[in-house]
């Protein structure tokens, strides 16, 4: 904007005193601090010397020194000797701005549960971690509710089956955070990102860096959706959010996550036969790019020193010039995207220095990619009568996988399976085959049967093992109760009926929780064996359905040999 009106502002030499006294201290001119006050932004003064340290008084003796550099550049007087001397320099502002930035981390992962509810809210908000539960807190659900009100929405919305809860850890480093602010930060994330959903909240203080744990249940109570945790859910939801909670308190993040393994026929194909790929030419060039990166900018320059272009869109995408397509590493390893370059490069430099690691790595020198020589002229004629005489051939590559490839795959690996089924069972006649069929479905019937059993004889234990369970879950209402807790009617006289039941039973509690123990553990183990007889009867009759056919492929292989035999011995 121009600025086209001037004002006279008459000083005490007091004023104008304090004036210069507060610009120089914010590193302003007065016309510049002046202009800031009145447009209502923020004006921080500059640290101290003694609180800039070290590190950040030689970046500033260094960029002096880069703009003298700079001007004798512009001015055409520049020469080789300064071109070295900005490099040294550049180097030297790396690794200081890496000590003036270095900050610890935190650190953030979820993990999907399958386990009871109580189990994993329990350890939550276990009172020897998190100072009696005072370090607690509670999003959507009652205290000493929790796990009831968890299984009523699953219930009320009928999905009760899959993932029962998720568990969100967040750790820092020792010294990083109070409880009270770990807890805080917690509360803010679970309200922002996880609204409607019932969640516990427990700042573990029993190890030497404080972490907080979220659990939270996966069927929203408001809309009776299922939470589905991804990479996209993980990376633009939950690292963002956590991310910035931390940034707002002058707290550091890292970015973590776990690489998939999953690859292409054709490119597993070429790692089977030792041979390399693109894929795995990046991922090594891209490794050895981060391991000897200063930031991200210096990555970006190495990249393109090894001969690679660079595409910056959504996802970083990385090319040899000369080829039509950019591969984005970053869909299969969540190193290789931005976020992870970067969180990576930090490690590294923390690394070199904790002194864990060199400064330098020594490897073999570099060679950037060169495309083959086109042959023009007589040596291209020779080379071409060269391949007409079979002296040289095509270059081979992997064959491609087409349909009626794949199923011939499949049904060796089905002949493969049926046969080391054979094998070991010691069939070789149909007799055998018949024989073994009937053992099996008869060893299946008994395995039925006993699991009949103890499904009925659990049948008849329901009650009390659901009064079992009651008594265990509701036993701290008891202490509210009686403690003067209002609220709490429902659920001690529902403690209250399943401690009854258990008494009127006559079993001690504790050789009740044996029995059910060891029913369950019977139980598993009788699935187990049923399945596994089930594969058995499943391959007896997959390998009687596969033999007419197979019968005709060996009558058609035999014709053809005896076709052959009877034509050479023609020509003969």
């Amino acid at each position: 904007m121009p600025k086209s009106y001037e004002i006279c502002l008459r000083l005490s030499a007091e004023e104008k005193e304090r004036l210069e006294h507060s610009a120089r201290t914010c590193g302003l001119s007065k016309t510049a601090y002046l202009r800031r006050l009145i447009l209502g932004k923020e004006v921080k003064a500059l640290p101290s010397q003694e609180d800039q340290g070290p590190a950040h008084r030689g970046c500033i003796k260094v960029g002096v020194n880069i703009n003298q550099i700079a001007r004798s550049v512009n001015a055409g007087i520049a020469k080789a000797e300064d071109a070295r001397r900005g490099l040294y320099l550049l180097e030297q502002v790396y690794e200081l701005m890496y000590e003036v930035a270095k900050k610890v981390m935190a650190i953030t992962k979820i993990l999907a549960r399958k386990g009871r509810l109580d189990v994993g809210i329990r350890y939550v908000l276990n009172g020897d971690k998190t100072q009696e539960q005072i370090l607690t807190a509670r999003l959507n659900c009652d205290p000493g509710h929790e796990c009831r009100q968890m299984l009523e929405t699953k219930r009320a919305v009928g999905k009760e089956g899959g993932v029962q809860y998720y568990h969100l850890i967040q750790s820092f480093q020792p010294g990083e955070v109070t409880p009270e602010l770990a807890l805080e930060i917690a509360r803010e994330f679970a309200e922002e990102h996880l609204p409607g959903y019932q969640t516990v909240i427990g700042i573990h203080v029993d190890k030497e860096h404080i972490h907080a744990h979220i659990l939270f249940n996966s069927v929203n109570a408001d809309t009776g959706e299922k939470y589905h945790s991804n990479a996209q859910s993980y990376y633009r939801q939950i690292r963002v959010i956590s991310d910035r909670l931390c940034r707002e308190r002058g707290l550091s993040v890292l970015l973590q996550g776990k690489p998939t393994q999953a690859v292409s026929y054709i490119e597993w194909l070429r790692r089977s036969r030792g041979q390399p790929t693109f894929r795995s030419m990046l991922e090594e060039d891209l490794r050895t790019a981060i391991a000897d990166a200063n930031d991200l900018g210096h990555f970006f320059l190495l990249m393109e020193h090894m001969g690679y272009e660079i595409s910056h869109g959504n996802r970083l995408g990385f090319r040899l010039r000369g080829q039509e397509r950019f591969m984005i590493p970053g869909r299969k390893n969540p190193l290789f995207t931005e976020d992870g370059i970067r969180a990576a490069i930090q490690g590294n430099l923390a690394a070199i220095e904790a002194g864990r690691r060199p400064a330098v790595q020594l490897r073999p020198q570099y060679r950037p990619y060169q495309k083959y020589p086109r042959y023009t002229g007589f040596l291209a004629l020779y080379v071409h009568y060269l391949y007409l005489l079979g002296k040289i051939g095509k270059r081979q590559y992997p064959p491609r996988m087409t349909p009626q490839l794949w199923q011939e795959v499949m049904r060796f690996e089905q002949y493969r399976e049926q046969f080391a089924f054979l094998r070991d069972n010691g069939i070789t006649t149909r007799t055998d085959m018949a024989a073994f069929t009937a053992r099996t479905e008869e060893t299946l019937a008994n395995l039925m049967k006993q699991r009949t059993v103890l499904n009925v004889r659990r049948k008849r234990r329901r009650a009390l093992y659901t009064a079992l369970a009651d008594a265990e879950a509701l036993a701290p209402v008891k202490e509210l109760y009686e403690a003067g807790l209002s609220g709490m009617e429902t659920e001690f006289a529902q403690y209250m009926d399943a401690v009854a039941a258990l008494e009127q039973c006559g079993v001690p509690r504790e050789g009740l929780i044996q029995e059910k123990a060891e029913l369950y553990d019977r139980l598993a183990e009788l699935n187990r064996q049923i399945r596994a007889e089930r594969r058995k009867l499943a391959l007896c009759r997959k390998t009687q359905n596969s033999l007419p056919r197979m019968e005709q492929e060996i009558d058609k292989a035999e014709a053809r040999e005896s076709e052959v035999r009877t034509n050479e011995h023609r020509r003969r």
